[in-house]
């Protein structure tokens, strides 16, 4: 007998586009919510049609949306808004990242759902908030980071700051803050039958990533330098290194025993008491490990550390990452079926428990999929549907 999914039960609409809602719906839709994407008739998702195309949907969207429903629904229109406030009875989870007022301006307002179902739960997911002097500015990913000196403390010493890889703010700041508040939401409704409005900003939530930098800021009054900070190239211990064939190894030397065994593998014992020098001293000791690491691959480094406990490991890229027996080992490499886009790679769950396992339930849905379905669920008969089929409210 399958091991009942911990969200199993709860029911949510997704009102959000693009990156942020939809990973934090993909996170709690993977724990096992029932997520209903509303999505504009037509055009849908702006993900949708964003980046590399398989046969109908990108590669992006199809890595977003998992184990989700789709319904196209016009919320413009009246007959759009019974839909919605008649979905709400039931789908009493609410995740939307328009800009603050857009709600309201629909008439979706959580004062007027909150008359409707007192324990809805609405979270808003925006650039910067519900209020201040920056909600109704725009924003993206590098904006937020800029804003709140990430970008600024981003890079090599003397160097140009340098943008991240991955989302930082989108994904870490926003969708997983926004999960993590909407659990909290959902527990607190659990206690009291409660329901709240949450405010969710990326700005916010990239903030509290500073945490370190702020303590330390805050007790010395002294800026932070690009690429001089403990842990940003300032100690060798915790620095990346450039070997024979033009890869990287990242070195995490930073608890003493570690670069104990580091300093004794590489024949320089003389290192281990000057692991935490000060900068000029750090800045020699990196140079002279930089040469080190130039006189041999990636490969012969790899091997030559194999068995040694000193926390240093290859910079992979993304072919090796997706190979990388530990990867495939924990199941973060998935395939799943769709029925137009057919064999699907993409990302795992991290989630891992005890208790439940992790499934693809559903494959990403196509613009609108389930919108009939849902619609004779709470209670729309074949005449009605077809009526609000003509009438573009769906």
């Amino acid at each position: 007998m399958p091991l009942l999914q911990p969200l199993s039960g709860f029911k949510m609409l997704d009102l959000s586009r693009l990156l942020p809602g939809p990973f934090c719906s993909l996170l709690l839709a993977d724990l096992g919510m029932e997520v209903l994407k509303i999505e504009q008739p037509i055009e849908g998702d702006y993900m949708r049609k964003m980046g590399p195309i398989r046969k109908e949907d990108s590669a992006y969207f199809l890595s977003l949306n998992r184990n989700k429903k789709s319904m196209a629904l016009n919320l413009k229109m009246k007959e759009g808004k019974e839909i919605f406030f008649r979905l709400i009875e039931t789908y009493d989870i609410i995740l939307e990242g328009f800009r603050p007022g857009v709600m309201e301006r629909l008439g979706l307002g959580f004062q007027e759902l909150k008359k409707r179902n007192p324990k809805v739960i609405l979270c808003s997911l925006t650039g910067y908030g519900q209020d201040g002097p920056y909600r109704e500015r725009s924003g993206h990913d590098i904006n937020y980071l800029g804003l709140a000196g990430v970008l600024e403390m981003t890079g090599p010493k003397n160097g140009n700051p340098v943008l991240p890889a991955v989302q930082i703010a989108d994904i870490g700041g926003g969708g997983m803050m926004a999960a993590i508040a909407i659990l909290s939401a959902i527990l607190h409704r659990e206690k009291t039958g409660e329901g709240q409005h949450l405010d969710i900003a990326m700005y916010d939530g990239v903030l509290s990533w500073l945490s370190i930098h702020a303590g330390r800021y805050f007790l010395e009054k002294t800026l932070p330098k690009r690429g001089e900070m403990h842990l940003t190239g300032g100690y060798a211990c915790y620095q990346i290194y450039k070997t024979k064939d033009d890869r990287y190894l990242s070195l995490g030397a930073l608890e003493p025993k570690f670069w104990e065994n580091f300093c004794k593998a590489i024949k320089r014992e003389d290192l281990i008491a000057r692991q935490f020098v000060d900068e000029e001293e750090q800045v020699e000791i990196i140079e002279e490990l930089r040469q080190l690491f130039k006189t041999k691959t990636l490969e012969e480094w790899v091997k030559y550390f194999e068995e040694i406990d000193a926390c240093i490991e290859p910079v992979l890229n993304l072919e090796e990452v997706f190979e990388h027996p530990q990867v495939l080992h924990r199941k973060m490499v998935i395939e799943i079926d769709h029925p137009i886009e057919g064999k699907i790679k993409q990302i795992g769950s991290p989630i891992k428990s005890s208790r439940f396992t992790f499934e693809v339930r559903t494959p990403p849905p196509l613009c609108g999929e389930h919108t009939v379905e849902v619609l004779k669920e709470i209670g729309y008969s074949d005449n009605e549907i077809q009526r609000l089929k003509e009438i573009k409210a769906i």
